[in-house]
């Protein structure tokens, strides 16, 4: 099934989170290693790829709200509590918002360093919409990494609430995100 359903989550849905959240934890990773090696004279092209995978993640999840848009979510379990269907409402929409706004700071980051990170995989020029500047770089460098440790800090949550559900509840809430079930 591609399409989300009342019950579950289609393929579409399910790669779009798999591939997002493993590039995303990944990028975390990637930048926290960026900002922890000596500078060297590379350092600038690995700033490069994570711009350009950041630009990337960006388009993902803009396809992924746009088919969330279009597409049923599911239901949770007809014995969650109204407090666990605002939770998930509200976990989930702030997951949503903090990797834009990491990557809104990133690309912001981009624009204000000079030079920036606009060229995509040597492809072409990603439009910057700040201008170079020395100060404004480092207060978005800086405002773009605590972004990216609310990110890592929503996404355990994220994970607990998944670990909670499988093994606590032991309800389908996990099950559907990961295999294809009919319904």
């Amino acid at each position: 099934m591609i399409r989300n359903t009342s019950n579950g989550w289609g393929s579409v849905s399910r790669w779009l989170h798999w591939i997002l959240a493993l590039t995303i934890i990944g990028m975390i990773g990637f930048g926290w290693w960026m900002n922890h090696i000596p500078a060297r004279p590379d350092r600038f092209f690995y700033r490069s790829i994570h711009a350009d995978i950041g630009y990337v993640i960006l388009l993902l999840t803009v396809l992924r709200l746009v088919w969330r848009v279009v597409n049923p979510t599911p239901a949770l379990p007809a014995d969650s509590q109204p407090w666990q269907r605002l939770a998930a409402r509200i976990s989930h929409g702030a997951l949503y918002l903090a990797v834009i706004a990491v990557i809104v700071l990133g690309w912001a980051h981009s624009g204000a360093h000079a030079p920036d990170y606009s060229d995509f995989f040597g492809l072409f020029h990603v439009p910057q919409f700040t201008s170079p500047d020395r100060a404004a770089a480092n207060a978005y460098e800086d405002r773009h990494i605590l972004f990216a440790y609310v990110l890592l800090a929503l996404i355990a949550v994220h994970v607990v609430a998944a670990l909670w559900h499988h093994f606590i509840r032991r309800d389908r809430v996990v099950t559907r995100m990961v295999a294809d079930e009919a319904g």
